[in-house]
């Protein structure tokens, strides 16, 4: 579809969190499509993870995005798509990849809810196809189990907080789940999910800095708990990590179930977005540093420096390896 005013931000830069709900839909689309294919009773794909994904380019208005998937392995209770994002430049007929994202979806039975169902399996051309979706089968499920041990963090608002500091641009979102949100099970959609985390996400990057800022990469995103519809979910964010050209965002969303079956504030979903900040030519600009505080603070920041050098030294080893 064609990207419009309404889909990017004020400098015209379509937002992350707008393609981010492109990729789940065709994803959403897809898992269900199979799932559904030599199903005994009706299903509906539901996300679980998202993958580490990278935004290669930035997408314009007026420029046509192009999302196609593909499932690429099948668990018993799980499916892998992928799926990959162009964008045309419809007046020079020019096309370019902006976003290459995996991820991962369960089906869930249109009679029971809680029930999840078998997947039809998939055939591989070739045997190592089939070992290597494993193998990324088990580091996922392993990573999910990791974050969700560790979620138990909750943001307070700071009086008087100062510039550049993680108090000063930390920010929530609360937002009513509607019927417009969900899916035929009565659960938000996750694309929804992720437009709202990257707009708090996108607020607290443009806080630090005060520029234009654009999503870079989003770490992978783990769905833990549904969320149905009637509930109250309060997105919050805050930095984690600067590097010269870069802030880490830690968002995750929590939720109050309050409208049929009252139980305890929950967190449904967890992950870490990645900002640039950009000149009003679109070029990169430095990042003020992050003015750390206590204890908490200063260890988070570390624990994003890790992952920064992480991303950055594989970056730079399949850059070797595809000039090789």
């Amino acid at each position: 579809r064609i990207m419009r005013p309404d889909d990017a931000n004020i400098a015209g830069n379509v937002h992350g969190g707008t393609i981010l709900k492109m990729i789940e839909e065709a994803g959403a689309i897809i898992s269900t499509r199979h799932c559904n294919s030599q199903a005994e009773e009706p299903c509906v794909a539901a996300l679980a993870r998202v993958e580490r994904t990278d935004f290669l380019s930035p997408m314009c208005i007026g420029e046509v995005a192009n999302v196609s998937a593909e499932i690429t392995y099948t668990s018993r209770h799980s499916v892998e798509v992928q799926v990959n994002v162009m964008s045309e430049n419809i007046l020079t007929g020019a096309k370019k990849l902006t976003n290459k994202a995996t991820l991962w979806y369960v089906p869930l039975s249109l009679k029971n809810v809680n029930k999840v169902l078998e997947v039809p399996p998939i055939q591989y051309t070739r045997k190592e196809q089939e070992d290597e979706g494993k193998k990324r089968y088990e580091e996922q499920k392993l990573d999910r189990l990791e974050t969700k041990q560790r979620n138990g963090d909750v943001i307070f608002p700071i009086l008087n907080p100062e510039p550049h500091t993680v108090g000063y641009s930390q920010s929530s979102l609360i937002h009513l789940v509607g019927p417009s949100d969900c899916t035929l099970l009565g659960f938000v959609h996750g694309g929804v999910t992720m437009k709202l985390m990257d707009e708090v996400a996108g607020i607290v990057a443009a806080r630090h800095c005060k520029t234009n800022i654009v999503t870079a990469s989003v770490d992978a995103i783990n769905f833990h708990e549904k969320i149905k519809k009637g509930c109250v979910i309060t997105i919050s964010g805050r930095m984690t990590f600067t590097s010269n050209k870069s802030m880490e965002i830690e968002v995750f969303v929590d939720a109050d179930p309050f409208v049929d079956e009252p139980r305890e504030r929950y967190r449904a979903v967890s992950a870490f977005f990645t900002y640039v900040s950009l000149s009003k030519d679109g070029k990169p600009l430095p990042v003020p540093q992050l003015l750390t505080e206590t204890e908490d603070e200063k260890r988070r920041f570390e624990e994003g420096k890790g992952r920064y050098l992480q991303t950055k030294a594989k970056r730079q080893a399949q850059m070797q390896q595809a000039a090789q």
